[in-house]
């Protein structure tokens, strides 16, 4: 591991703090002030976050057909998605925030694919495999990042002023990589043809693909909810945004953890494992409102869904890796796909029974779904002697 290494990783890790833990978390600690500020339904709420996940549905999608110059491409969205993240704080106007959340999720999504698949490809041409779930910490140091940042921003210069300082620090991070990388070079790619040796609708991807999108749906509630779901229990307030950074905390760790676990352990039995704290850690609000009970659910969650991103996206590209960034495209665009439905569908929840426990209910029924998919894939898959990836990484 030398300098140059170091700094592509250190570079993705930050693209990824900016597109994942600001451009698209920021919100969840933002929402109780943006919404008692500004009169906003916590249906209203939910569009602002579904918005953001219609953008990242798109980018995630589109990402798999960009072969050249992805590099410049991705460049481009950095700054896109910079230049919403500090409009948000300009402007009041709830349609154009839809619209800039909207822009956001679709730089996000190019981001989150086009920086894991070259970050990834990068380490295996080096045969540095191993260290590849450390650029996902980005995602947790983001959430930590926005979760420590908001409340001091807020308390001095309200959620506006929050907005356009997270996107300060945003441009710091893209200027930071634009540096690190300025020797990286990305070779352009060529379609592979289609057919039964190359499509990856074929064995276990597709049940992996599908697990996947539930856990997108199911997770997005509580990512998108957590904070004011205790901002809203009168006992626990003053435990609200210290949640969020719990969240961040966790997640931080947790990309190398995981990632180390699957070179150790089979890997489906670290992915049912993640499934089922992660199921345990939604559902605990609905048992238990105490302080302890909130703050470990926080860290549940925070461990499990950054792992669950590493370690799909991670084994994905065992399957395909000639194909990383059409498989992280396809993982990502099902995950958003989940993510697009799961705030509405939480908001009418919480709408119709007045309980925050309705919409946490559902995510961990659609997690567990997903566990029982992704399991009986494996074994169904396995049964009918479909090439599955040798558990090892380099």
């Amino acid at each position: 591991m030398n300098r140059q290494h170091m700094g592509v990783i250190v570079g993705g890790i930050l693209f990824l703090v900016v597109a994942m833990g600001i451009s698209r978390f920021a919100l969840t600690p933002l929402l109780p002030f943006m919404r008692i500020d500004e009169n906003l339904s916590f249906a209203q709420g939910g569009w602002l976050a579904s918005s953001n996940y219609v953008g990242y549905f798109i980018g995630a999608l589109g990402a798999a057909f960009i072969y050249r110059a992805k590099k410049n491409f991705l460049l481009l969205n950095v700054v896109i998605n910079v230049t919403s993240i500090i409009l948000m704080g300009f402007i009041d106007s709830y349609i154009i925030w839809i619209v800039l959340r909207l822009i956001m999720g679709l730089t996000s999504g190019f981001i989150f694919v086009l920086t894991s698949s070259i970050v990834m490809d990068y380490l295996a041409t080096h045969l540095l495999t191993r260290w590849s779930g450390y650029v996902f910490s980005g995602i947790g140091f983001g959430i930590a990042l926005s979760g420590l940042l908001v409340p001091f921003f807020e308390a001095r210069v309200q959620w506006q002023g929050s907005w356009i300082g997270l996107g300060m620090i945003s441009a710091i991070f893209l200027v930071t990589t634009v540096f690190l990388w300025r020797r990286l070079t990305v070779p352009n790619q060529a379609s592979l043809p289609k057919g039964e040796q190359t499509s990856i609708w074929y064995g276990f991807m597709p049940w992996l693909i599908i697990a996947y999108g539930l856990e997108g749906l199911g997770y997005i509630i509580t990512g998108t909810f957590l904070v004011d779901i205790i901002y809203n229990i009168e006992a626990l307030r003053s435990f609200a945004g210290y949640s969020w950074v719990v969240v961040g905390i966790a997640a931080i760790p947790s990309a190398p953890v995981w990632m180390h676990l699957m070179s150790r352990f089979s890997t489906i039995s670290m992915m049912a494992l993640a499934y089922a704290m992660q199921i345990i850690g939604i559902l605990l609000p609905v048992l238990s409102q105490t302080a302890w009970s909130v703050l470990l659910s926080a860290f549940l969650y925070g461990f499990t869904f950054v792992g669950l991103v590493t370690m799909s996206t991670g084994y994905a590209r065992q399957l395909y890796p000639q194909q990383s960034g059409y498989v992280v495209s396809m993982l990502t665009t099902f995950y958003a796909l989940g993510q697009i439905v799961g705030p509405v569908i939480a908001g009418r929840l919480e709408t119709y029974y007045v309980t925050f426990k309705a919409p946490l209910l559902f995510a961990g029924g659609t997690v567990t779904v997903a566990l029982i998919i992704l399991i009986i894939g494996y074994y169904y898959s396995k049964k009918k002697s479909v090439p599955i990836a040798q558990e090892l990484y380099n």
